[in-house]
């Protein structure tokens, strides 16, 4: 997270932000070096409980002030990964994107679309359970 055009935000925000991107970042490796999808347990719970972290922080809504919403995070574990520059190189040269960055890739993948789905669900959720006596 660049901490530079963020200074009115607290130090502790700052660092619980950067937690869960490594922490996202700690599941994504135990997923590969299990060969397991990230879709399955544990690794599934595991991104939920983060994005549940992250959402209860404020990180996750449009206009947070840390931004932890899908695309962002992505960003982030892209630039953690070196996956950007990776891209931007073998567009440029027109090549393949090497088998062990294609791997990730599709990890990447794999925590935009779960990321993006537990927010929409999150968000609509008061639609589908309306309080009981309201």
């Amino acid at each position: 997270m660049s901490r530079d055009s963020l200074n009115h935000v607290s130090s502790a925000s700052h660092d619980l932000a950067d937690d869960i991107v490594r922490r996202v970042a700690n599941v994504v490796g135990e997923a590969e070096a299990a060969t397991k999808p990230l879709e399955l347990d544990p690794y599934r719970s595991q991104l939920f409980e983060l994005f549940v972290m992250a959402d209860a922080a404020g990180f996750v809504a449009e206009d947070a002030e840390i931004d932890l919403t899908a695309d962002n995070l992505c960003r982030e574990l892209a630039a953690l990964w070196g996956l950007t520059e990776v891209t931007q190189d073998a567009m440029a040269a027109q090549s393949k994107i090497p088998p062990e960055q294609l791997g990730k890739l599709r990890a990447l993948w794999s925590v935009l679309r779960l990321w993006m789905e537990w927010d929409y669900a999150w968000k609509r959720w008061e639609e589908f359970h309306p309080r009981q006596g309201s």
